[in-house]
């Protein structure tokens, strides 16, 4: 994997967390997401 899609992949993936962990619980559990789920959620954005 070359470097610049690396790096695009890791903002795609800070972002992600970033957005999703500045929701509120009950704005996650409408979307049927906890916080647990966040991590889980913006690794599949990683790849």
């Amino acid at each position: 994997m070359n470097p610049i899609r690396i790096a695009k992949n890791w903002i795609s993936y800070r972002r992600t967390m970033n957005e999703l962990g500045n929701l509120s619980n009950q704005a996650l559990t409408d979307i049927g997401l906890t916080r647990y789920d966040i991590r889980n959620v913006a690794a599949r954005s990683y790849r």
